[in-house]
């Protein structure tokens, strides 16, 4: 009798593991009091590229963390923890997306909203004009205004409206524009930028984008000193750069570092190596 129970027992282990792996979970703590951000652009079965990765690897991404016990966190969560240190889980990971791409919609949302699993876009706006326009495709209006109704914890956030682009190969929000000859001056640039950084949050503001458009992550990763006090001025209050690191409370808040997950060579098991050497890379700075 209890031989059949146990192997009874070992059967239904068998099939938790194997079908419902989100649920065995390890008790380890890896790390508390910080938050490992990961970025991701576009999520595609269709096209290859250094920042595109497949759906089947995504959601494989997503459930080897869960099962090494980290626990996903809403950028409201994040920002609370920032500005006045509430609380969070251990083990605490945020997930991002650049560039606003229309495979969240189609691919990515859907394994976010299956799994529980909160995330931030930063949206280039002025696509929002015309999304189909170019060779990829980005979201639309209604798309974020679905996705926002249906699952609150999808945030989307700014990656300006105008500024993803280089004039003369540099970025042009850390750059004076030079046209006919003649470069920006000090004002008109200074103007340029917190008008784009308004416009931006402005247009997400409309599409309920989010509780509170402060959240900026910086085109091609590019800022400076200047930058960060003019988007500040124009109402942004956490700055997501492409710098590798872990996010504690005294990090800067507009210096945020992030830790790629989106890349077509980054495996299922290996987003927690990463993370791990981003906490060994922390320690050693400290040290």
């Amino acid at each position: 009798m209890i031989h059949r129970r146990w192997k009874a027992f070992l059967i239904i282990l068998i099939v938790v593991v194997n079908f419902f792996p989100s649920l065995v979970r390890a008790n380890d703590v890896i790390y508390s009091n910080q938050v490992s951000v990961l970025v991701y652009h576009h999520i595609d079965d269709h096209t290859e590229g250094g920042v595109t990765i497949s759906t089947k690897l995504f959601e494989n991404q997503l459930e080897a963390l869960k099962r090494k016990g980290y626990q996903f966190i809403s950028l409201d969560q994040f920002k609370q923890f920032m500005s006045k240190g509430t609380g969070i889980p251990d083990n605490a990971i945020l997930v991002t997306f650049d560039d606003g791409y229309k495979s969240f919609y189609t691919n990515a949302y859907p394994i976010l909203k299956k799994m529980s699993v909160p995330a931030v876009n930063f949206v280039i706006t002025n696509k929002l004009e015309d999304p189909l326009g170019g060779q990829t495709p980005y979201l639309s209006g209604s798309e974020i205004i679905q996705m926002r109704k249906e699952y609150p914890d999808i945030d989307f956030q700014s990656h300006s409206d105008s500024m993803h682009a280089t004039r003369d190969g540099k970025p042009m929000l850390t750059n004076k524009i030079v046209k006919d000859g003649l470069a920006e001056t000090d004002d008109q640039f200074k103007q340029r930028v917190i008008n784009d950084t308004k416009t931006c949050t402005r247009k997400l503001n409309e599409l309920h984008g989010s509780q509170t458009e402060d959240a900026y992550a910086y085109p091609f990763g590019s800022y400076d000193n200047q930058t960060m006090e003019l988007l500040m001025q124009a109402g942004v209050q956490y700055g997501f750069t492409t710098k590798n690191g872990m996010v504690t409370r005294q990090t800067d808040p507009m210096q945020i570092p992030r830790i790629n997950a989106g890349s077509p060579y980054v495996r299922a098991k290996s987003v927690n190596n990463l993370i791990k050497q981003a906490l060994r890379h922390q320690l050693q700075t400290i040290h």
